[in-house]
């Protein structure tokens, strides 16, 4: 991605499956991709002003496109046939207003995705430009704020009770399974199960959280079913729990891993998603009666959002367990998981200690390691929720409540009302200015 790093809110996947308006195909020109030829991204420009963005997307040589909405979160997409980023591409300056961010990505196929994350719902449509004395050939993208509500007189809405997070928590392996085995016959299986279950009732003792076991004993479950489980319990977060094993007995150190769709980003985690991935048959992915054209492109945004959240999520587990002992990866690691699949819930796959190295094989039985280890993790996810509240849970609702502008109304007097200051309000509702309109509904700080 060649873009500043900002977590996205909650994906949900039917969001994506219902929130589709259409494809609208640039044409009128011979593309690059018709000649054969890559086409450069050579510059990305904006322009804002009243409810209205334009952007720019200039190349040095024409190429088709596809133009697409998606809803919950608001998003345009443009996919630029054939064509690269050039390396100093930059969004400096690019973003603001509704313009929350943009960011781009080049697909196996050659196609270059750009993807402009909104603050709002708006009418978009796009269409191609021939090079001309200035210029050379474009895509011009137009996004129009829909027509505002009529003003509203000045409430603030108290927030209706929400539900509980759910954390869904995969003890790896099991039943016909064992996982990997210790020098001293430690079965991965056992240990895992261990401290997933002291990890359950950590999770069951805080306010605003509920566990889901997706094996509470020594069963066997398939890959393919925990994904599923854990889907039919609509989870929030999906964090697997396993003990390493290498050939090498020295090797020691927990590791976090999230899904990639391009392949291992060492050879360690090759081997490791291929021997994770034997224990079960690798399928695909139904999107049911979703149009065939359309659900490779929700397939594709979701994943590649859900690894976003997923890899926020991974680095904040990671530094829990960087304070508790010693880690084998500095940083969040990549794998084809079967396991980590599921294309709408965040998921990390938690490699607690090398059970085949015989001093953490040791610690991996005793209670204390295996409870060290819980409390690292839950610390993980408390941190990662704090800034990423899934819709609808008690932990959005006691983040913020809401006010809805009335006329003549400033920044500054409402953040007097509620006795914080502008830049908080700035923050909590991504406004890059201090221009509000009547009838816009601000997130205000809860208890304030």
């Amino acid at each position: 991605m060649g873009t500043i790093k900002q977590a996205p809110t909650r994906r949900r996947f039917l969001g994506h499956c219902l929130g589709v308006s259409g494809l609208l195909m640039g044409g009128g020109w011979v593309s690059a991709s018709q000649a054969g030829r890559t086409a450069l991204l050579r510059r990305v420009r904006t322009y804002q002003k009243d409810g209205h963005v334009r952007v720019v997307l200039d190349l040095d040589v024409p190429t088709s496109h596809t133009l697409f909405a998606l809803h919950d979160p608001e998003r345009v997409v443009v996919d630029l046939k054939n064509t690269r980023a050039a390396e100093r591409l930059t969004t400096a300056g690019l973003t603001g207003g509704m313009l929350r961010r943009l960011r781009w990505a080049r697909k196996a196929d050659g196609t270059l995705r750009v993807v402009f994350d909104l603050s709002e719902r708006v009418r978009s449509k796009s269409f191609p430009l021939a090079a001309d004395a200035k210029h050379g050939p474009r895509v011009v993208v137009d996004l129009e704020r829909h027509t505002q509500p009529a003003a509203q007189p000045v409430k603030q809405v108290t927030p209706r009770r929400g539900r509980d997070v759910i954390i869904a928590i995969d003890a790896g392996h099991g039943g016909k399974d064992p996982g990997a085995v210790g020098p001293r016959g430690t079965r991965e299986k056992d240990v895992v199960l261990a401290i997933a279950r002291r990890l359950e009732a950590l999770v069951r003792k805080t306010p605003g959280m509920r566990p889901v076991m997706i094996r509470r004993g020594d069963q066997y479950v398939p890959l393919r079913e925990r994904i599923n489980r854990a889907r039919r319990h609509k989870a929030d977060l999906f964090i697997s729990i396993h003990a390493d094993a290498a050939r090498d007995r020295k090797a020691r150190g927990s590791s976090v891993y999230v899904l990639s769709q391009r392949g291992a980003t060492s050879e360690h985690a090759r081997w490791l998603a291929r021997r994770e991935n034997d224990a079960d048959l690798i399928g695909g992915l139904s999107l049911g009666d979703v149009d065939p054209t359309v659900a490779p492109v929700l397939l594709d945004l979701s994943l590649t959002a859900k690894i976003e959240e997923s890899f926020e999520l991974g680095e904040a587990v990671l530094d829990r367990l960087k304070r508790t002992g010693r880690v084998h990866s500095r940083r969040v690691e990549q794998a084809g998981f079967v396991v980590l699949k599921a294309p709408d819930i965040p998921a990390i796959l938690v490699e607690t200690a090398f059970i085949s190295n015989p001093q953490e094989e040791h610690r991996l039985r005793t209670r204390a390691f295996q409870h060290k280890v819980a409390e690292a993790i839950l610390g993980g996810v408390k941190a990662y929720l704090k800034s990423n509240p899934p819709q609808g849970t008690l932990m959005m609702a006691a983040g913020s409540g809401e006010h809805v502008i009335r006329r003549g109304e400033t920044l500054t007097q409402i953040a007097n009302r509620y006795g914080t200051d502008v830049r908080t309000l700035r923050e909590l509702n991504a406004l890059e200015g201090d221009v509000i309109r009547p009838g816009q509904v601000l997130r205000v700080p809860r208890g304030s």
